[in-house]
């Protein structure tokens, strides 16, 4: 989801890589979960984030998308985001003391918050929120560390050709102009990338590879 904010406006001005230490451990949250709350719908989900919770919880992502998943228009394109509801406006995987239940297999931008990622040309850096996180006195964390993701060499360039993706049908779509052509490249993006079981025998990021590979006519 493009922000349409200058990033120096809510960061501390510097951007980060893998091995910097930036101020962002929360020391647990330990009470805290403000920002699994009132995120309407801005947690979306790319799809490892969606093969992760699928595998983990023994479901598919259209049971998911019947209770604790959305679908939602996203830069033109239609996309799963985390559903937040009941009182408070929740993310439905708290548990009953306000702790993530799927903390192990969490997603992306869950991992990743409070930094962001902005991009250029050849794919993006880190950089840290000063104005999301409620928890005061954060100490610091190597950016690696503090993601905690497996493959983090791999996943960075998973999220960097998904982003590219995204970004060359979005212009295409706004040139075109056509809503009904857009509505069936979301509706193949959705088949193709979430709703399509991957293999759980075989790696994830070579069978992501080869299903953008087959996309490359769009």
């Amino acid at each position: 989801m493009k922000r349409e904010i200058d990033w120096k406006e809510i960061s501390d001005g510097k951007i980060y890589g893998l091995n910097d230490m930036v101020k962002a451990d929360c020391g647990d949250c330990k009470g805290c979960f403000a920002c699994c709350q009132g995120m309407g719908q801005s947690v979306i989900l790319d799809p490892l984030d969606c093969f992760r919770l699928t595998e983990n919880l023994h479901c598919t992502l259209e049971e998911l998308l019947a209770d604790k998943l959305e679908l939602n228009v996203v830069d033109g394109i239609v996309l799963p985001n985390l559903k937040m509801g009941g009182e408070g406006e929740k993310c439905g995987f708290l548990n009953q003391e306000g702790r993530c239940g799927i903390h192990s297999f969490r997603p992306g931008i869950c991992r990743l918050f409070p930094l962001g990622r902005i991009y250029d040309e050849k794919g993006f850096q880190y950089f840290l929120q000063v104005h999301e996180c409620r928890r005061e006195n954060r100490s610091k964390v190597k950016v690696r560390k503090w993601i905690d993701t497996p493959d983090v060499k791999r996943h960075e360039k998973f999220v960097s050709d998904w982003h590219f993706f995204l970004k060359r049908l979005e212009q295409k779509m706004e040139e075109d102009g056509d809503q009904a052509l857009a509505n069936k490249v979301s509706m193949y993006v959705l088949k193709q990338f979430y709703l399509t079981p991957y293999d759980r025998d075989q790696d994830f990021f070579d069978q992501f590879g080869k299903r953008l590979e087959a996309s490359s006519f769009l």
